[in-house]
């Protein structure tokens, strides 16, 4: 396959330094990245203060990533339509809005309805941050743009867990909320100071494609979602968990045919998918989202059930793993312009893979800290030379006018597979723990409370069996970046 358009993948308009403009877009997409797990780790602080099931509180965090991944692939046409610029700024603002909202809210039915706000304003804020990198950054420079961007993602996702211990045990659960406001006013300013303000395209509006992949999206990411919760039987009446994602598939089904039928002007123009790279890093990002995801609940449950630490003692596990990502980051960086995408992102999927593979072989009730703090370095190393090259090499080969759709795309994507990881584990640790002759109450783990002595070996064990399918995922983004092609600017 090849490029929709390499003729139109050209330099930017201008020739500003776009460093600081890429800077002050990092730190707002750093801080919503933050938002999708810095709140698992006051689960048991909001139960208390609150007044609330737990339950209702695992849907603190659902509904805020149901309303970040719904609406990227509209909000990234928006940002095409209306300016990246304005999308995300106006994102910001609600961000911003919306956590003031959730720190000061006393009740858990309204900090839902907050976090789905606050949801909303990321879903503005993600594509756009990608769109404008892949506009103001030539194709031959852009791999250390979107290797900054891409490191953003990993490193977030492990600094919200330990960022939340320390604010929670510290501070009190709000300013997990709070904390988001003078960053947010900050990354407002430098947006409007730094970020230029890039061409529009007068797109008319595909409002049956918006409608279906809505509705797809949510219906799919919702039964996926929380599945687990309804035991994936009955929601409500006669709608069940596999109807939702059935219906969703079906659903998303009619949107690519609408989307291929449609001569004017569609929501997702399908033409993106006929760039090999683009393709292939959609499946990879996905994989590696998933396993991402994934990894969080059965180790952090294990260090706090099995080993007694503390919210912020279990997250300082993860800590090798950030600190490899972002001392890496720059080198990989660099590499990403010069060298094949395959060579960097194969090696980033064997590293990770094998990483995940000790560290769930390794879990057991008395083994040494170092043990698994050494396969955390190493994934934090492997990972590095994942998430940075695969943005880059999603939209190098994109023409500038397709940069908000295909950003869209690939951050929907990266969502879902998030979701699927999220879906996948909780399914797994329970099939495994009752394999092990354990049934998990909720309880211990809201109470903090180590568990009897005699069930530690098992809940071990179950716990490592379930990891063993992050790196069993793994191999299907090994496989998929090790037909990735040179980018068109490296042919010329």
């Amino acid at each position: 396959m090849t490029s929709p358009d390499t003729s139109a993948v050209t330099n930017p308009p201008t020739e500003k330094d776009p460093w600081p403009a890429l800077w002050a877009l990092v730190l707002g997409f750093f801080m919503i990245m933050v938002d999708s797990t810095i709140v698992t780790v006051a689960t048991p602080a909001l139960i208390q203060d609150l007044d609330a099931e737990v339950n209702s509180v695992v849907w603190v965090t659902s509904a805020y990533l149901l309303a970040y991944a719904v609406p990227v692939l509209i909000t990234g046409r928006l940002g095409d339509r209306f300016g990246s610029k304005n999308l995300y700024i106006a994102g910001l603002v609600v961000f911003t809005l919306a956590s003031l909202w959730c720190g000061l809210t006393e009740s858990v039915g309204m900090l839902i309805v907050a976090r789905i706000v606050q949801g909303l304003g990321a879903s503005m804020i993600t594509p756009q941050t990608m769109a404008i990198i892949t506009r103001i950054f030539p194709a031959e420079r852009r791999g250390q743009a979107m290797a900054l961007w891409g490191a953003t993602a990993g490193v977030a996702l492990l600094v919200g867990p330990l960022l939340g211990g320390v604010l929670v045990d510290g501070l009190g659960w709000e300013w997990i909320f709070f904390i988001n406001i003078p960053v947010g006013i900050i990354a407002i300013l430098l947006a409007i100071r730094l970020v230029p303000r890039l061409d529009t395209h007068p797109h008319r509006f595909d409002w049956l494609g918006v409608a279906l992949s809505g509705a797809g999206m949510f219906a799919l990411v919702f039964g996926i979602q929380e599945g687990h919760q309804f035991d994936w039987g009955t929601v409500t009446g006669v709608i069940t968990v596999p109807r939702l994602i059935i219906g969703g598939l079906l659903i998303l089904a009619a949107f690519v045919f609408w989307q291929a039928r449609n001569s004017s002007e569609p929501l997702v123009p399908l033409g993106l998918f006929k760039e090999r790279n683009f393709s292939l890093a959609n499946l990879a990002i996905m994989t590696i989202s998933f396993a991402f995801t994934a990894i969080g609940f059965p180790l952090m449950l294990w260090a706090q059930l099995v080993r007694g630490l503390s919210p912020t003692q279990s997250a300082l596990l993860l800590v090798p793993m950030a600190l490899m990502s972002i001392v890496l980051a720059p080198v990989v960086g660099r590499l990403t312009d010069r060298l094949h995408p395959r060579s960097i992102t194969a090696v980033g999927f064997t590293t990770t893979g094998l990483a995940l593979l000790w560290l769930a072989l390794g879990l057991s009730p008395d083994v040494p800290y170092w043990h698994l703090l050494a396969p955390m370095a190493l994934m934090g190393a492997g990972s590095a030379g994942i998430w940075a090259p695969l943005s880059a090499t999603a939209t190098r080969n994109l023409p500038q006018h397709l940069a908000g759709a295909g950003a869209g795309v690939y951050n929907a994507t990266r969502q879902i597979g998030a979701v699927l990881g999220a879906a996948a584990i909780a399914v797994l640790m329970d099939a495994r723990l009752s394999a092990n002759g354990l049934e998990f109450d909720p309880a211990h783990a809201v109470a903090g409370a180590a568990l009897p002595p005699q069930a530690h070996a098992a809940f071990a064990n179950a716990m490592g069996e379930a990891l063993l399918i992050t790196p069993a995922v793994l191999v299907l983004g090994l496989a998929a970046v090790l037909m990735f092609t040179r980018p068109a600017h490296a042919q010329r």
